[in-house]
């Protein structure tokens, strides 16, 4: 069976069809997801998907580009986290995306905002002892640095995580791995010209590997440019299996390892 390590199930693309999510789910074999939350406003839909099916979970954060919105106190956080089904913390981190000043834009200077946001969830994460989920996008040197500041440094009382849908270089997984975090790959693996991303899920080690579709964005092929669904993981599972050399099954079986590893400690799978 595989699980979808990280899906929107909540966004209007899927919500009104979750009874065939589902369905098209058990045909796939996809037998678990962790439903991520992305602002405080959402978080009762995202909470609701994992208290109303035994075979769903949940995160509580806001996500690094998400403005206009509630932003979440340290108190908030961990409230929310405290609450049965909600393994995680996020997702969160930085996105420097798009950032031109020379195009009359932001500069990464004007961004404070999402680092402040950024330690507040850590600083949640480590107070519950629950993972982090990571989104970093054009701003690795700066998630990396500010994990560090914060105790994230491989060492100690860590409460470490996932960095998801990754799209980095070699030498952020790396660093991310020596912090003792897993990395996530998405449907973006089985893209015609995501080579250097195959290559980077060949170096991670399986047991520090995850799959996620992030759904309902980056279907993999042969759905890319289509609405996203858990039922599509199988297909980032195929690509990993490719690099890796190794069965379908094996990699079904070590990232559902790895997922409970990291999210279920001392919960029921």
């Amino acid at each position: 069976m595989f699980v979808d390590s990280h899906c929107h199930l909540n966004f209007p693309e899927l919500r009104t069809q979750l009874p065939e999510i589902r369905a098209a789910m058990a045909r796939a074999q996809v037998g678990r997801a962790l439903c991520i939350c992305t602002t405080m406003e959402e978080f009762p839909q995202v909470h609701a998907l994992a208290t109303e099916h035994d075979n769903f979970w949940a995160t509580v954060g806001v996500h690094p580009d998400s403005e206009g919105i509630t932003e979440p106190t340290l108190d908030d956080l961990v409230e929310r986290g405290r609450l049965p089904r909600v393994v995680a913390i996020g997702e969160t981190g930085l996105d420097y995306y798009g950032m031109d000043t020379r195009k009359g834009g932001r500069s990464i200077a004007d961004l404070e905002w999402q680092r402040e946001r950024f330690r507040t969830h850590i600083r949640a994460a480590r107070a519950l002892a629950k993972p982090l989920v990571i989104h970093t996008r054009s701003a690795s040197a700066d998630t990396l640095a500010i994990l560090a500041e914060e105790g994230e440094d491989g060492a100690g009382n860590r409460a470490g995580g996932v960095f998801h849908c990754f799209t980095e270089t070699a030498e952020v997984a790396r660093a991310a791995l020596d912090r003792g975090y897993y990395i996530s790959f998405s449907g973006i693996l089985t893209f015609r010209n995501a080579q250097e991303l195959r290559d980077v899920a060949a170096f991670v080690p399986m047991d520090r590997l995850l799959i996620e579709t992030d759904s309902p964005y980056l279907a993999p092929v042969p759905y890319r440019g289509k609405v996203n669904s858990p039922a599509y993981v199988p297909y980032v599972a195929e690509a990993v299996a490719k690099v890796k050399n190794l069965p379908l099954e094996a990699v079904a079986d070590a990232t559902s390892r790895n997922f409970e590893q990291l999210f279920l400690k001392g919960s029921a799978p």
